[in-house]
């Protein structure tokens, strides 16, 4: 259920209204904007308790039947989620660059990628240390020797980073060097894994199951809300249709504004794993930022033809400051910066 207070309620009358609600043995959650505040209550919907709410002079009004995703839901909290990662800030007007190469392979190249990404208009590193491939005889990632790295390449640059944690056990040791964590693909139903990652304090970047429909995907990020973590970024990477000639996955761009009108959080897109092919990233990119995107997630490598993991999807530097050239004509278009 979803509790809105009288804009005019005092603290001491919104504490009132989370005590009955407890009382009533729900867990409440509350969403302070501007103009209102909104509780919500995690439980079983009750008309009964309802009514009881809906009789204290606070309450403005009680919605009985709330979205399963209440927490990530626009019913919750009417305002867009924005917050910062070191000096970025991340879901205001301003669309966020995230580049890099899919895996730190090396210490020169992850170094001479990270300058090149930056110099180009990148706002964060991107980086895989840990790396879940569909082949056991696949490169699996340097492990915590490509954290090290990452570190040294955002002592280098200035730039925070994201890599991607694989499993419960891992979380500590990613937390402990990266700005933000991601979930990929496989592990967006990773129920433990989420709830590790909700107790954290570190921002939580969700990519969308490569078959996942739009509420899974919500529900996903509930578990992180749910269990305390509200600084969470929805990723949009392409999921499995019937085509796999011509594109390793369908991006699905429709999903930006659905999402953006479901759900405050914000809403970033990867190109490069939705499309599979480099020449098809700048176009997309181009796109998602049409759509609303509030940031991207971009493969770049400094030798795409030698990168030990997605190389056919990355883009050389050079093509990486073309296209960011690009996107700062379309995102004044539609009334962002860059």
């Amino acid at each position: 259920m979803i509790v809105v207070l009288d804009g005019s309620a005092r603290e001491g009358e919104i504490a009132e209204v989370e005590k009955r609600i407890r009382n009533f043995g729900y867990d409440v959650y509350r969403s302070s904007g501007e103009n209102s505040t909104v509780l919500g209550a995690l439980g079983p919907a009750r008309e009964d308790v309802r009514d009881a709410l809906g009789t204290m002079p606070s309450v403005e009004r009680v919605i009985l039947a709330s979205p399963p995703f209440m927490l990530v839901s626009r019913a919750f909290k009417q305002e867009r989620s924005v917050f910062t990662v070191g000096d970025v800030e991340i879901g205001s007007g301003k669309v966020v660059l995230m580049a890099g190469p899919c895996a730190v392979e090396d210490r020169e190249s992850y170094l001479q990628a990270a300058v090149a990404v930056k110099e180009g208009g990148a706002h964060l590193l991107r980086g895989g240390a840990f790396k879940p491939r569909s082949s056991p005889y696949s490169f699996q990632g340097l492990g915590e020797e490509g954290l090290k790295i990452m570190a040294e390449a955002k002592e280098m640059t200035g730039l925070p980073f994201i890599t991607e944690v694989l499993d419960q056990h891992a979380v500590d040791i990613v937390a402990r060097y990266a700005d933000i964590i991601q979930v990929g693909t496989r592990n967006m139903q990773n129920f433990e894994l989420l709830k590790e990652l909700g107790q954290i304090g570190k921002p939580v970047l969700v990519k969308r199951g490569m078959s996942a429909t739009i509420e899974e995907w919500l529900m996903a990020a509930e578990y992180l809300l749910s269990n305390g973590n509200h600084r969470v970024i929805l990723c949009e990477r392409g999921i499995r249709t019937f085509e796999t000639t011509y594109t390793r996955n369908t991006l699905d761009l429709c999903a930006v504004p659905i999402v953006k009108e479901l759900s405050h959080l914000p809403v970033f897109v990867d190109p490069s794993h939705g499309t599979g092919k480099w020449k098809w990233v700048p176009p997309m990119c181009l796109a998602a930022v049409a759509a609303g995107a509030d940031g991207l997630l971009v493969e770049v490598h400094p030798a795409p033809k030698k990168a030990l993991c997605d190389g056919p999807q990355s883009l050389v530097p050079e093509k990486f400051a073309q296209m960011v050239d690009l996107l700062k004509g379309v995102a004044q278009v539609v009334g962002r910066t860059m």
